[in-house]
């Protein structure tokens, strides 16, 4: 390979940076969900955490992706909001 090539297959710097806002979020999303108190609702919520990113794993358009990265971090904020509110 000659220097200064990419290699077929290789991610652009900004699709590298979403896949790591992506990984990020996922990582953030499992950690909350390990403060919920019931082990029945944490097992529910990890498997359907997982479902979805393992659906949306293939998705390439741009739009599509910040999409549901927006729409995760609300359901993030969201359980965060009701584990806060189940605390106090």
């Amino acid at each position: 390979m000659a220097a200064g090539r990419i290699p077929p297959g290789a991610l652009t710097l900004k699709q590298f940076l979403r896949r790591q806002q992506v990984l990020q979020l996922y990582r953030k999303i499992l950690r909350a969900i390990r403060e919920v108190p019931a082990e029945q609702d944490r097992r529910y919520l990890q498997d359907w955490a997982r479902e979805e990113f393992r659906r949306n794993k293939d998705a390439t358009e741009e739009d599509a992706i910040r999409m549901m990265i927006t729409q995760g971090n609300m359901q993030l904020q969201e359980l965060q909001r009701t584990l806060k509110l189940a605390k106090s």
